[in-house]
């Protein structure tokens, strides 16, 4: 359906009150109110239907507001269904037509219309009093678990969204019927729809699932939902019934995967069908209620090229970043939190060679490769008994004997530093990995740090010297406060002097204000400097490409 046509359906026709119309009959006063024949069509084809659902005793006992109303309610089912519908105006008619029909069977001829003899009007009730019309919510909670008696939940299960929406539209409408629950149609569907987000699907977040705007959504407690679009976040309607309604959708999404979340396990890290990654935290730790963060999986492929077009990166850092991608770089990309380090890691792999077997280590899996020889491990939380743990640390050092060309671990973040540097020292160049920081300077100190949690006792020259013959490049990324992620360093390590590790700047952005609508401008700067690893370019035949972009 169109947004016209939706702004339409969604809208009440005002109910038109009045006197009654004369003998003249209502095809006549349809056409008084600028009917033509096509209304009297649709007032032919409403009359019967209208008479069926509101019997005689019902419309003397209701209010003619609300007999308006149910007539409204009917109106609007059956035209949903017609191409040519009447419009907004015309469907005011059609209400206010059928309305005086009713009233004029209705009522004793032979009572004057005089304001000494008219009967004085009910209050007119509140929407929340009108008989057997209530919130989606309500009506929800009502026909929910009378549903669930009548249905294999089993078998409901196996089947698509769209093939349980089908099945389920007749039995919601039964059941309706018995508990008297008046909707329209497009109410109507959009209860079965809510029903099957609830029975195998995440609940009230699959509308924000389904939003390609969308990136990030924030779940604290039951009654308030954020999301990030553009970078900035927003609050949304969206509601959970209650605490356990979170744990249920929680539930459902970390029990795919083999994971628990509940009182003895309240934290946990997942990831969608779709690839998006979920942390969740529960009670008793989250006290208002439990908290989901889900970083939506981005289905368009974002390349090099995409950022550059983008203002993410320069055209001219894009080329040395593919350079140093083809020449087998160990590169750590560093930054905050929702910064975009895995994005860039996924555009940055693009440029890995098909022909290399490469292992991916991640606490839950997101990274997007395309390479056909790609080995992808997850790490594994305790069972109950505490027992079966297998970190990062054990997948890196495991990842040594598979063979692999590359290795990429999503986040390093704490023993698997020496892990990880090791490797890098020991032929499997071209490894790749994130690390929270916020300068590329702060990023070696946090491996240096990340070194020593592994409890192994070098003196810190040793370290640094360890970290600066294996870290070949640090790419600083950052979410600034307009919402765009720029590159805002390429940082090369160039090498030793004394115990300082060295490095040099290939690139950085240079801010330079803002314009009228609040977006940051600036400039990517090339330091002018000769690359340390123009050798490297040299021996894989990408020396002059790289000489022309720095």
């Amino acid at each position: 359906m169109d947004s016209s046509r939706a702004d339409k359906m969604s809208l009440r026709p005002v109910p038109v009150g009045g006197s009654v119309p004369d003998a003249t009959g209502p095809k006549d006063a349809l056409e008084r109110t600028g009917g033509d024949n096509r209304l009297t069509r649709f007032y032919d084809m409403l009359r019967p239907m209208v008479a069926k659902r509101l019997q005689p005793d019902t419309v003397k006992r209701l209010p003619r507001q609300e007999v308006a109303h149910q007539v409204s309610d009917i109106v609007m089912e059956v035209l949903d269904l017609e191409p040519d519908a009447p419009d907004l105006l015309e469907q005011r008619s059609l209400v206010a037509t059928l309305v005086n029909d009713l009233v004029v069977q209705n009522s004793s001829a032979s009572v004057p219309d005089t304001a000494d003899s008219r009967p004085a009007e009910a209050p007119r009730p509140q929407a929340s009093q009108s008989p057997g019309r209530m919130s989606l919510t309500d009506a929800k909670l009502k026909i929910k678990p009378i549903l669930l008696e009548r249905i294999d939940v089993a078998s409901a299960s196996n089947l698509d969204p769209e093939t349980l929406v089908g099945e389920l539209d007749g039995v919601v409408a039964e059941i309706r019927d018995e508990l008297h629950i008046h909707l329209n149609r497009k109410e109507h569907s959009d209860l079965v729809r809510s029903l099957v987000d609830d029975m195998i699907g995440f609940g009230p977040l699959e509308p924000l699932l389904a939003d390609e705007a969308v990136t990030d959504i924030m779940v604290n407690g039951p009654k308030q939902v954020y999301v990030e679009r553009g970078g900035k976040l927003t609050v949304t309607d969206v509601q959970f019934q209650d605490d356990q309604h979170v744990m249920n959708v929680a539930t459902r999404i970390v029990t795919r995967i083999g994971r628990r979340i509940d009182e003895s396990n309240p934290i946990c890290d997942a990831r969608l069908p779709d690839g998006s990654r979920v942390n969740i935290i529960g009670p008793p730790l989250a006290i208002d209620g439990p908290s989901m963060s889900i970083r939506k999986f981005s289905k368009k492929k974002i390349t090099l090229e995409t950022m550059a077009a983008q203002g993410n990166i320069s055209p001219e850092m894009a080329v040395v970043l593919k350079i140093a991608a083809r020449s087998q770089l160990n590169i750590v990309i560093s930054g905050g939190t929702g910064s975009g380090k895995t994005t860039l890691l996924n555009a940055l792999s693009q440029m890995i060679d098909h022909g290399d077997r490469i292992v991916t280590i991640e606490d839950a899996a997101e990274l997007q490769l395309q390479q056909p020889h790609v080995v992808r491990l997850e790490t594994r939380p305790p069972n109950l008994e505490g027992k079966g743990e297998v970190n990062i640390r054990d997948l890196v050092k495991n990842s040594l004997r598979m063979r692999p060309d590359r290795i990429i671990v999503g986040e390093v973040r704490g023993s698997e530093a020496v892990d990880l540097l090791q490797s890098m020292n020991t032929g499997h160049e071209g490894s790749m990995g994130t690390v929270h920081a916020n300068k590329p300077r702060d990023a070696l100190v946090r491996l240096e740090n990340m070194v020593g949690m592994a409890g192994i006792n070098l003196p810190a020259k040793a370290v640094r010297t360890q970290i600066a013959s294996a870290i070949d490049m640090i790419i600083q990324i950052s979410r600034m406060r307009d919402g765009m992620r720029r590159v805002t360093n390429i940082t090369e390590v160039v090498g030793m002097e004394g115990d300082v590790v060295v490095t040099q700047d290939l690139f950085s952005f240079a801010f330079e204000g803002e314009d009228e609508e609040g977006k940051l401008k600036g400039s990517f700067i090339p330091a002018g400097v000769r690359p340390h690893f123009t050798p490297r370019a040299e021996y894989h035949g990408l020396d002059q490409a790289l000489l022309e972009v720095v």
